[in-house]
């Protein structure tokens, strides 16, 4: 299981830009065991309808049967292609927003930017009366309107930050946002118009985040706070304190011990350098892990 563990470990020590990849990855591999298999036992109405109670509709009465797909649907995609290139342009544009803004804003703009995109989605298909005898059949799934709310709070952040693009050379970030948001308005007649509303959507919101936060209106929310109270807030039985009178160490034995633990450290790295990381046992991988966490 070491590639379990790997995983495990990249999880903790990543940041929330990686966590936030590598969520959606298992989900998509999840649901991609789902459906085959239920292609084996012959039932694939199942999967679909488990795709569907996830997926945001574009119907606000069935919305009310299932309020949790406004957060759930843009944690799950319907293909490969669809979750590589979401998670590729996903990492190019959080990586730059994390060069200049804290990993709480990315998380809040995220969310935030793919609730706006369900939002912007749901109103245009119901208020549009082109769309209006869609309505029923119509759902969302995806994270995009979540990536593109990153990508264009980036560029919004710093604008002029340049980016050498393959077989194009250097451009600077704006333009990368400006044609990313004039082709979804382009693309609408062309298919897949719910989904354009809803990128539109994330693109506003990524903009309006970072407008208010140049003018010192930060508009982030901590939706890591809940989990930090559920896992802190229980009260804890008091325990007796114990005295242990121990013999302090000496200079000597401090400089010593410290010595031996940055021997074994560099043996480690040194290993890594000859082997790769995954040359390392579960130890040594935890000796590691407590090293950089004691940095």
């Amino acid at each position: 299981m070491a590639l379990l563990d790997d995983i495990k470990f990249q999880f903790k020590t990543g940041n929330i830009l990686m966590q936030l990849i590598y969520i959606n990855g298992g989900i998509f591999i999840t649901m991609m065991l789902l459906q085959v298999l239920f292609f084996l036992i012959g039932n694939e109405a199942i999967y679909t309808q488990i795709v569907n109670i996830f997926s945001v509709p574009a119907s606000p009465s069935k919305l009310l049967f299932r309020p949790w797909s406004i957060l759930t649907h843009m944690f799950f995609h319907d293909g490969f292609l669809h979750i590589l290139f979401n998670m590729m342009w996903f990492h190019f544009g959080g990586t730059i927003f994390l060069n200049f803004l804290d990993s709480k804003k990315l998380l809040s703009t995220f969310i935030l930017g793919g609730l706006s995109g369900a939002i912007l989605f749901i109103l245009l298909m119901n208020l549009v009366p082109r769309f209006a005898p869609m309505v029923d059949g119509t759902t969302a799934l995806g994270a995009s309107a979540a990536v593109l709310a990153i990508m264009v709070a980036a560029a919004t952040t710093v604008p002029n930050y340049v980016v050498r693009l393959v077989l194009i050379g250097p451009v600077k970030l704006k333009y990368i946002a400006i044609v990313s948001v004039v082709l979804d308005v382009l693309l609408i007649p062309n298919g897949n118009a719910g989904g354009h509303f809803g990128h539109l959507g994330g693109a506003l919101f990524g903009f309006v985040f970072a407008s208010q936060l140049q003018r010192g209106n930060d508009l982030t929310v901590d939706f890591l706070k809940p989990l930090y109270l559920i896992r802190n807030g229980f009260p804890k039985r008091e325990k007796k304190i114990k005295v242990v009178h121990s013999k302090p160490k000496s200079d000597y034995e401090y400089n010593a011990n410290k010595a031996s633990a940055q021997e074994q450290i560099d043996t480690i790295l040194e290993k890594i350098k000859r082997s790769g990381y995954d040359s390392l046992s579960k130890k040594e991988k935890e000796v590691l892990f407590k090293a950089s966490k004691d940095i």
